[in-house]
């Protein structure tokens, strides 16, 4: 019987003990869990403050950046403004002094005024007589001075002094006819001022005539050289 009774107690005790150990670990689990739970909080905590605190300081480096900037603006500002300040004072000095000048310069000035009238009213003057000569140059009709021979052609001699070019212009225009200056031109393969000038030097040395009516002018032979050029060819033939 005792010993009956030694084992339910037994028994019972050991069913107890287990029992609290059983709760004792269940305890020990939850706050496990709770501490784990509690250790995330704070780090998310942490993490958040140290974002915060990250963010705060970058506002005030970018505040203190702006007031650095500023500053120097600043400065900037207050060294124009005494830069204006100086020159104010030079231009107040400048027309305090402004009288003195005036009074200074007044009677070169009105010499100066006087001197331009005077050039205007003698620039006025010219200006109406060369008006006037131009009214009388418009009104006069000054007809085109016929220019004659410088050497008179009477003889075939007087082609000895021109060039093949020459020659070959008199012959172009005696064969052909009357001719213009690009015409010849062409004919010849000369350029314009080279041939412009050659025919007006014929012109003017008498071998040719010029027809002033038409533009360009219109050049043909005299007619003491056509007579010396057709017996030149009939001695020729």
């Amino acid at each position: 019987m005792i010993s009956d009774f030694m084992l339910v107690v037994t028994s019972v005790l050991l069913f107890g003990t287990v029992s609290a150990l059983f709760l004792y670990y269940r305890r020990i689990m939850t706050l496990r869990q709770e501490y784990d739970r509690a250790k995330g909080v704070i780090d998310d905590i942490v993490v958040s403050v140290d974002s915060q605190f990250r963010r705060q300081k970058d506002r005030v480096l970018f505040v203190a950046q702006k007031m650095e900037n500023a500053l120097l603006e600043n400065k900037k500002v207050v060294k124009k403004v005494e830069e204006y300040e100086e020159r104010l004072t030079d231009i107040t000095k400048l027309m305090d002094g402004a009288p003195q000048i005036e009074e200074k310069f007044s009677g070169q000035i009105k010499e100066m005024r006087n001197e331009v009238a005077g050039i205007k009213e003698a620039q006025d003057k010219v200006m109406k007589k060369l008006v006037e000569i131009e009214k009388i140059k418009q009104e006069t009709y000054v007809p085109e001075v016929k220019i004659e021979a410088a050497i008179p052609i009477k003889k075939e001699k007087v082609l000895a002094p021109l060039t093949e070019t020459e020659l070959m212009v008199i012959e172009t225009i005696g064969k052909e006819g009357e001719k213009t200056a690009p015409e010849i031109r062409e004919k010849i393969g000369l350029t314009r001022e080279h041939s412009a000038r050659l025919m007006k030097k014929l012109y003017k040395d008498g071998y040719l005539e010029r027809d002033t009516h038409k533009m360009p002018y219109v050049y043909r032979l005299k007619e003491e050289l056509k007579k010396i050029l057709k017996k030149r060819e009939a001695s020729v033939s």
